[in-house]
């Protein structure tokens, strides 16, 4: 089953630039990553500080076998010394989840 990963940042804003292209490389490492299909950067209109990225998967595991391998993690190490606050991670199945 196909998974939605919405995972969201808040960037100290003179980091913006910074951030900007770190999640393009981190992007390019995902790309080449069993089980990723595709993925879009989503900034707040309000606060462009803020930023979305939502990544489609299909599956669950695909995407935590890239969520916690070492090159990711190292993505991620660097993001959280531009950032203000800590990254959310949220999961959602495509479709409705009907009971059996």
């Amino acid at each position: 089953m196909a998974v939605k990963i919405l995972i969201k940042r808040r960037f100290k804003i003179d980091r913006i630039k910074d951030a900007s292209s770190l999640i393009i490389k981190a992007r390019y490492g995902a790309i080449r990553q069993p089980g990723y299909i595709s993925s879009e950067t989503l900034s707040d209109l309000k606060n462009p500080g803020t930023v979305v990225v939502a990544s489609l998967w299909q599956t669950e595991k695909d995407w935590n076998s890239w969520k916690s391998s070492p090159q990711r993690e190292e993505f991620e190490t660097e993001m959280r010394k531009l950032q203000e606050g800590e990254t959310e991670f949220e999961l959602y199945a495509l479709g409705m989840q009907l009971p059996v």
